[in-house]
């Protein structure tokens, strides 16, 4: 009902587990990880706990739709159910084949010869069982015994995820589940998001919901929700939705914390927590998130989309791979201006922007910005032309180019531009130098380098003048246009990513045996892709297994590579 008041294209606080709307913070992020780091083990029990709310379920179906092509997954939503039932619904999800009352005298045999043709074909069998701590002694003992069903003596044929509440980890210290216990190779627990990623949390589902202005929420109304929810998620979504609803009721298009203490009596009763004295003193808390990092004005990068440019073309992994970039955001000074998120880029799609509302009264004084004019040496300095600053960029690589189509030049060394629209974040994740485009008010271009990043703001250059700006006035002349340069590993040929999966191998396994040395497989081939979308979900970017110029970059700057690097202070 009100959608429309605030501007929205959809409900923003559905309690349903929707993936679009699944906010990576640093905890979720881990949590993918370590779901695809034991997924390598192939075999044994991956374990996911999570307080009530905290997101567990919604983590799973994204890590769902990440999966590699190969995998047969059987979805277990009912825990309650016995052995008979559970090893039927394996059967209906997997598409056992059956004969005629084969199912029904020995599952177990019917299930086994159909993993052994899965495995034939290259595939491999996931179970998954949500609300596991509801699971009886008996089928979590089933569940151990279908783990022992192996190909080899060391190549097991299913593996399962369970994903249940804190107390799962208490059932598996029981005695009678030791067995299982020792079988699980991976296990990570999700926390209730901290007082500082709330805010985050708010701004990215409204962001995803069609929001383009500032916030409804002000800074005490994002603290009050807090603490009254404790940063679970699902308790956040209830209050949040309500605190809209009370708003828009009352005509208000601000939310402040008596709203929200209207909202909570309804949903939470009237004993909603008062705000004491401790936590009254850690109010400023939230506040930190803003010096980590983003746009100035509250304008930030919850999904980016990075496209690349090689020779005036799209690579073919232009709509497989995207930055998965936290929702990061910069010092806002109280009168600082919320601006819309920049349009899409052609052929490719930019997510919303995230914004933030301005700090409360009562948050630390920010030193005045610099006058309007501190910009003015820059735009003096500065070329409009790309392909002019892009050649003095390509000097860090040590390459020097002349006059024409700089990213054609540079190509022929074997370096590719790479552009990207959005925010800070995807920036920070990069971590690398490039062009950014200002543009002043007055109609003025300049195309500066991005050198670094600190507390105090962003480090450009122009020839030999180098200064920094702070963070809320590069917001007022920058609209997100990021370019940068790659230095592309022996075997790469660009738009033809498929085409050189094998030619890159060499170069990939040494690469990735500089991050974490693996173990000799029999399936080099497949253990490589699988590898690269492991190393995909742990740098935050869409895993595919591809290697594409984003996972490259990554790959070059996680292993140690000696190239030009952001400096970030």
């Amino acid at each position: 009902m009100y959608e429309s008041f605030f501007g929205l294209k959809t409900e923003p606080f559905s309690v349903a587990p929707d993936p679009r709307f699944l906010y990576l913070s640093q905890q979720h992020r881990d949590a993918l990880s370590h779901l695809a780091n034991g997924l390598r083990h192939a075999g044994g029990f991956v374990l996911l706990t999570g307080e009530v709310g905290a997101g567990k379920t919604t983590v799973w179906r994204r890590f769902l739709e990440q999966l590699p092509w190969n995998f047969d997954v059987a979805y277990v939503v009912n825990p309650k159910l016995g052995v008979d039932a559970l090893l039927a619904r394996i059967c209906s999800d997997l598409h056992v084949e059956q004969t005629e009352g084969a199912a029904a005298k020995d599952p177990i045999d019917a299930i086994h010869g159909h993993l052994l043709l899965a495995h034939a074909r290259g595939r491999r069998t996931l179970i998954v069982v949500d609300e596991a701590q509801a699971l009886s002694l008996e089928v979590m003992e089933q569940l151990r015994l279908l783990t022992n069903l192996v190909v080899t003596t060391e190549r097991k044929l299913v593996q399962v995820l369970l994903i249940g509440q804190p107390e799962l980890r208490t059932m598996l210290e029981q005695p009678a589940l030791e067995p299982l216990a020792q079988r699980v190779v991976a296990r990570f627990h999700l926390p209730a998001l901290p007082e500082s990623e709330t805010a985050h949390y708010i701004a990215h589902r409204l962001t995803v919901a069609g929001l383009l202005g500032e916030l409804p929420f002000d800074a005490e109304a994002m603290q009050r929700i807090h603490h009254i929810c404790r940063g679970v998620p699902r308790r956040i979504n209830v209050l949040c939705d309500r605190a809209l609803v009370v708003a828009c009721t009352a005509g208000s298009r601000r939310v402040d914390r008596s709203i929200v203490d209207r909202a909570a009596a309804d949903v939470f009763g009237p004993a909603t927590p008062a705000v004491t004295p401790a936590a009254a003193a850690s109010a400023p808390a939230w506040r930190a998130w803003l010096a980590a990092g983003g746009v100035a004005g509250g304008v930030l990068a919850a999904w980016v989309v990075l496209t690349p440019l090689v020779l005036g073309g799209r690579s073919a992994s232009e709509t497989s791979e995207r930055g998965v970039a936290s929702v990061v955001a910069a010092p806002v000074p109280a009168a600082a201006a919320v601006r819309p998120p920049p349009p899409p880029v052609a052929g490719g799609a930019v997510s919303s922007a995230v914004v933030a509302s301005a700090p409360a009264a009562t948050a630390p004084v920010t030193p005045a910005p610099p006058p309007a004019d501190a910009l003015d040496p820059v735009f003096a300095a500065a070329p409009s032309d790309e392909a002019a600053a892009l050649r003095a960029l390509a000097g860090l690589w040590g390459a020097s180019l002349g006059p024409g189509d700089a990213c054609e030049l540079a190509a022929k060394r074997a370096l590719y531009c790479y552009r990207s629209r959005g925010g800070l974040a995807p920036i920070r994740q990069l971590g690398r130098p490039g062009i950014v485009k200002l543009q002043d008010q007055s109609g003025r271009v300049a195309q500066v380098q991005l050198r670094g990043l600190s507390e105090e703001g962003a480090i450009l250059r122009v020839g030999n003048l180098q200064t920094t700006v702070p963070l809320n006035q590069l917001a007022q002349v920058w609209r997100g246009e990021f370019t940068t340069l790659w230095r592309a590993p022996p075997g790469y040929r660009a738009g033809d990513l498929a085409g050189t999966e094998i030619a890159l191998a060499p170069w990939l396994r040494e690469r990735l045996d500089a991050i974490e040395p693996a173990a000799a497989t029999p399936d080099r081939n497949q253990d490589l892709k699988a590898r690269v979308f492991a190393f995909q979900l742990a740098q935050g970017l869409q895993p595919d297994g591809l290697a594409g110029p984003l996972t490259l970059m990554q790959l070059n700057r996680a292993s140690g590579v000696e190239e030009p690097r952001l400096v970030v202070r």
